[in-house]
């Protein structure tokens, strides 16, 4: 069955107005100074290959400010100051984790998923027999909307795949937290709203409270584990499928000359696929990889 959703527009910020005479004033959010978003520019781009542009100044703030507060620091100068004197310690490591994009939802360009079920997915069983294992991975998967969305397709078309496990999702992202929320299964009712179609959500997951938990056959096939897409990927199996998507748009031209070569030599299976972003590409990057059309969906197909 092929599936069908829409995904609505993103929140657009509130702007506030100045206080009312005679009411308390919000405090000032912490500011930014031009070295500040240096050493944090550096510190992202040392750790992840991210490049934080000067446009990003506003987010970098944003997002600074907010772990400010989490920590209870005096200041973001003195958040960085702490970050500066251990540069390898977890506080880097939170600043990273702040400053990288997990903007998801379920079934996001929904096509790719169409792809994998009506076309991909039956050449791989027509090929492997009943007893093959199947394996794919999410990388930068975020809170874990892709990979659910992935073994829900699945389950609408192949339940057998997800009842024996044969199929293996392995769910990675930089973030430990969105890591430990992807394990978990649990999402928030704006979440769900996000692209979610309702006949599979009342199937597939149970309420709790005012959030939706995965059922735990979902969660079964999916392993969610924390790795840096420019250091050791370690332990990830030999894939049919890659699902990379919206991520490359954050490297340079060498880091991701490098990420596409690892996963067609290190990961992919001979004629396995790769999805990627409607912007991204891997042509002049990586002749190794050959493009694909099913239907509305492009992908690239390791040689």
């Amino acid at each position: 069955m092929t599936i069908s959703t829409t995904n609505p527009e993103r929140t657009r910020p509130t702007i506030m107005s100045a206080p009312a005479s005679g009411t308390t004033a919000v405090a000032p959010a912490p500011t930014l100074t031009p070295a500040d978003f240096q050493f944090v520019a550096a510190l992202v781009r040392d750790k992840a290959a991210i490049e934080v542009g000067p446009d990003k100044e506003y987010l970098v703030e944003q997002r600074i400010g907010s772990l400010v507060r989490q920590e209870s620091a005096a200041s973001i100068s003195d958040l960085l100051g702490s970050a500066r004197r251990d540069p390898d310690g977890p506080l880097s490591n939170l600043i990273v984790d702040a400053m990288t994009t997990n903007e998801t939802s379920f079934f996001r360009d929904v096509h790719p998923f169409n792809a994998l079920t009506d076309q991909i997915l039956p050449a791989i069983l027509a090929k492997s027999g009943p007893a093959g294992q199947i394996n794919i991975w999410c990388g930068a998967s975020s809170s874990g909307q892709e990979p659910y969305s992935i073994a829900l397709a699945v389950l609408d078309k192949f339940p057998d795949l997800i009842v024996t496990r044969r199929l293996r999702i392995v769910a990675t992202d930089l973030s430990p937290t969105m890591v430990q929320r992807t394990a978990a299964g649990k999402f928030t009712q704006l979440e769900v709203n996000r692209g979610m179609p309702a006949r599979l959500l009342v199937k597939n997951f149970a309420q709790d409270g005012r959030d939706w938990v995965a059922s735990r056959e979902l969660r079964g096939v999916i392993e969610a584990r924390t790795l840096n897409l420019i250091e050791g990927w370690i332990g990830l199996p030999r894939c049919d499928v890659v699902f990379l998507r919206n991520v490359l748009i954050y490297f340079d031209t060498t880091a991701k000359r490098q990420i596409l070569e690892r996963i067609r030599k290190e990961v992919l299976k001979p004629g396995g696929h790769l999805f990627l972003g409607s912007s991204e590409t891997t042509l002049n990057i990586d002749a190794g990889y050959k493009r694909v059309e099913f239907g509305k969906s492009i992908c690239y197909q390791a040689g």
